[in-house]
């Protein structure tokens, strides 16, 4: 099986994409290495090869986490299968 995206734990709300050329509407699949399992999830919007999807729905306000860590907070609603990245979360340094 192929994998198509990372996830270091299960608390984690965001995959890395590690392959190129995903594309809307695609099913693609997922490790989730602490827990090692996997997971399958169907992308709403095109995704670049290192960046991040979203693996649950997300509303404005709300803080992202990968490695169980906060890694920002949501800046405009993010649907689960959808392209997280600096359009749609910014840091909290700043």
């Amino acid at each position: 099986m192929a994998i198509d995206f990372l996830v270091h734990e299960a608390a984690d709300g965001v995959g890395v994409v590690v392959v190129e050329g995903l594309k809307a509407n695609q099913e693609i699949t997922g490790w989730v290495m602490k827990e090692d399992q996997t997971i399958k999830i169907k992308i709403i919007s095109d995704i670049p090869i290192g960046h991040k999807l979203a693996l649950k729905d997300f509303a404005a306000g709300d803080t992202v986490f990968k490695y169980n860590t906060d890694i920002g907070k949501v800046v405009a609603p993010i649907k689960k299968g959808e392209h997280l990245h600096v359009h749609n979360v910014k840091t909290k340094r700043w």
